[in-house]
């Protein structure tokens, strides 16, 4: 499928700026911890921690800092009293909004999440409210300015074993059945194409539009909300209009 999403655009860019800000680094250094900490520290025998290692040397964090999440997930260094948590709740005009959180304090984290959905419009939900208008995906995304050609790409990606492909302003989304994941970013790693992203994550069924004064608290949602120390990821189904 093809089509151009402008809050696709807006959080790619907002990615980057994370990532010179350090906030990524903390991000996926808390992945590794919950990774090794519920599936054990070898990567070969943990998905979950492949994936996360494999994301955060992308983002170019350091062995030794990789290691050290590591070792604390499996307890070798005392990891503290993390616990991953996901909420679930409705934003202006009705976006649904998927929160996955890693925290030492439930009630604190919830009160700060509490208060940023009622200040831009929305309100927190109750467990399962949203969650089964997502679908787990893993997710390529390849941006234009490396030259990958469309149709070279759309074939390639199909015949690795990918379910689809989609046009943004500056990039290509390619969307796998996340047991294939691993196998189709290899594979089109090994054909050339530079990979910008690539992870797994929670992709909406359907999507709001949204304009004008619900468009801008929607966005002020997000930002607070992926502002929070505690909060990992945000999924929400919404676009805004041109």
């Amino acid at each position: 499928m093809s089509g151009h999403s402008k809050w696709a655009t807006i959080k790619r860019k907002k990615a980057k700026v994370d990532a010179q800000r350090g906030k990524l680094f903390t991000r996926l250094s808390k992945e590794i911890i919950l990774a090794a900490k519920a599936g054990g520290g070898d990567p070969d025998g943990n998905m979950r921690l492949k994936s996360a290692i494999q994301r955060a040397k992308e983002a170019n964090i350091p062995n030794d800092n990789i290691q050290r999440a590591i070792m604390k997930g499996t307890g070798e260094l005392g990891s503290g009293n993390f616990e991953e948590i996901i909420y679930e709740g409705y934003g202006p005009g009705g976006v649904a909004v998927m929160l996955e959180i890693m925290t030492d304090n439930r009630n604190r984290i919830a009160g700060e999440i509490r208060h940023f959905f009622s200040r831009y419009g929305g309100n927190l939900g109750e467990t399962g409210c949203v969650s089964w208008m997502f679908d787990k995906k893993g997710l390529i995304v390849i941006d234009k300015e490396t030259g990958a050609d469309e149709d070279d790409l759309l074939l390639a990606a199909l015949e690795v074993g990918a379910e689809d492909m989609k046009v943004e302003e500056d990039s290509f989304e390619i969307y796998i059945d996340p047991d294939n994941f691993e196998a189709v970013r290899d594979a089109l790693a090994e054909r050339g194409f530079a990979l910008s992203e690539a992870e797994l994550t929670m992709i909406p069924q359907t999507s709001i539009n949204l304009a004008d004064k619900e468009a801008d608290q929607m966005l002020k949602l997000m930002d607070a909300l992926e502002d929070l120390d505690d909060v990992q990821e945000v999924y929400a189904n919404f676009d805004i209009v041109e």
